[in-house]
């Protein structure tokens, strides 16, 4: 794949980027059908410095987990980060990550109260504003692919997600540059990465009152079956803690979407 220079007006100094958040490597991508696409061939270069960050400006075919498709307006935020892991990832590096984007929004915009849902949204008053997504690449090494919806609002979505999203712009008035929200993101997800390794409780005292779910009742659907219960935060490992009419339950992988209810892009929404 030959990238294409960026064409955004939301412009990123890939330079300046690679100082301000830690990175070793910076594309700038004008569009990608996925981030991810162009970030597996990085992982895969033994010679790419690492941590290393993909940028599109549009991403037209972004997607989520089992199936999903991402939408988001163009010039949002779309990247994927390849990191070096000694371990694969863990169900608890997907929280991480939401921690680390829930927080940078946070401190970028205090009047955002943005939140993690289980096991890989940002959201605000219910409305997902921030989608991750955590793969295995090369043996050593991960990506996360995170989507924020830094511009645009929900009113240019497919109405199928209308009532599903929230973009920054819906809840503040403006767009969130790419590179001041990377800047904040990368570094806190690094750390926290780092700090899990050294510690495997390092997570649960800045998720918790992040988390959405803490005491509401759920419903998560799985490959066997559905558990419903009360939220009880999370385990050491990551694992979402459910009080159930038979007893505590720890789920280590799962959906709080029914299988069907997914966004896939349908020409009808």
């Amino acid at each position: 794949m030959t990238p294409t220079p960026s064409s955004s007006t939301d412009t990123i100094d890939p330079e300046r980027l690679k100082r301000a958040a830690g990175l070793a490597t910076v594309e700038v991508l004008a569009e990608a059908c996925s981030t991810m696409d162009r970030a597996r061939e990085l992982a895969a270069d033994p010679t790419c410095p690492l941590p290393a960050a993909v940028v599109a400006d549009r991403q037209t075919l972004g997607r989520g987990r089992r199936g999903a498709r991402w939408w988001q307006p163009p010039e949002s935020l779309a990247v994927s980060l390849v990191v070096d892991a000694a371990v694969g990832p863990r169900p608890i590096w997907s929280l991480a990550c939401g921690v680390a984007v829930a927080e940078a929004i946070r401190s970028l915009e205090p009047s955002v109260a943005a939140v993690v849902r289980w096991p890989n949204d940002i959201e605000v008053d219910g409305r997902k504003l921030a989608g991750i997504l955590v793969e295995t690449a090369a043996v050593g090494r991960t990506i996360f692919g995170i989507g924020v919806n830094t511009t645009g609002s929900v009113q240019a979505a497919p109405k199928g997600l209308r009532h599903r999203l929230v973009t920054l712009p819906d809840l503040t008035g403006r767009p969130l540059p790419r590179q001041r929200l990377l800047a904040a993101v990368v570094p806190r997800l690094l750390m926290l990465l780092a700090d899990l390794e050294a510690d495997s409780n390092a997570l649960a005292s800045r998720y918790r009152p992040l988390c959405t779910l803490d005491g509401t009742f759920v419903r998560v659907h799985s490959a066997d079956g559905v558990q419903s219960g009360t939220c009880r935060g999370i385990a050491e490992d990551g694992s979402l803690v459910l009080d159930t009419a038979a007893g505590r339950v720890f789920l280590r992988s799962g959906s709080l979407t029914p299988p069907g209810d997914e966004w896939r892009g349908d020409a009808a929404d």
